[in-house]
């Protein structure tokens, strides 16, 4: 099973690794700072490089039972087990997402209702509230989403145990998507004095980085499911 080093830091662009794995979802690494697709973020993209300067374009990051795999490019070569790689991602795709998925946590904050999806994106982004009547505006969202913004509030990923996660129901705001448990603990995302909930995905270390947003519209999606669309201001 990889070592994941975008846990530990989410700003590492680049790290060493040996491949121990080839098979039909990707090439597997003992160590990696590409985040694989889950929680609603993508899987990133980037390249490994030979020892030889060969370059592997990897077009996608997806999680494979326990482990990663990296999706090689289809026209792409294929590197042989115990080749040693060097692991670079696509940092300016991955630093958007960074700062999308903590601005949607903000938003979370913002809007008081049960989320029943979302999607991070690098251009757009979204989160499915289920609400009664009281639907904000998109100039509401907009206007309190950049308020807790401004404030430069450091947000610190921390671990729970399993069983703390489970007396604390709260802390868990989808409705759709359950954090892995089982491992014996579970991460948790905290922008301070704004929010906290569990979450396994990439963020910036503080909402200053996000920079200004933009609520584009509010869609309507069932009886009480209302989507919200944000974007970066620029």
């Amino acid at each position: 099973m990889a070592e994941e080093l975008f846990r530990q830091d989410a700003y590492l662009k680049t790290c060493e690794a040996t491949v121990v794995a080839v098979d039909d979802k990707g090439i597997r690494l003992d160590r990696t700072v590409f985040y694989p697709t889950g929680g609603g973020q993508p899987g990133d993209r980037g390249t490994l490089t030979l020892a030889d300067g060969r370059a592997i374009a990897i077009a996608d990051t997806v999680k494979a039972g326990d482990d990663i795999a990296h999706v090689p490019a289809a026209d792409a070569a294929v590197p042989a087990v115990g080749d040693k790689v060097t692991v670079v991602v696509d940092w300016e795709r991955r630093y958007r997402h960074m700062r999308m998925h903590t601005a949607l946590h903000v938003m979370s904050a913002v809007i008081k209702g049960n989320v029943t999806g979302g999607q991070v994106n690098a251009d757009k982004s979204r989160l499915d509230f289920n609400l009664g009547d009281d639907v904000p505006t998109k100039e509401h969202v907009t206007a309190e989403v950049n308020r807790l913004i401004a404030l430069d509030r450091p947000v610190t990923p921390r671990w729970i145990t399993d069983e703390e996660l489970a007396a604390r129901p709260e802390l868990v705001k989808t409705m759709s998507v359950r954090p892995p448990s089982g491992a014996g603990r579970v991460r948790l995302l905290e922008i301070d004095g704004v929010d906290l909930q569990a979450c396994g995905g990439t963020h910036v270390a503080r909402t200053s980085e996000i920079g200004t947003v933009e609520c584009l519209k509010v869609e309507n999606k069932g009886k009480m499911n209302r989507r919200f669309i944000i974007a970066l201001a620029e």
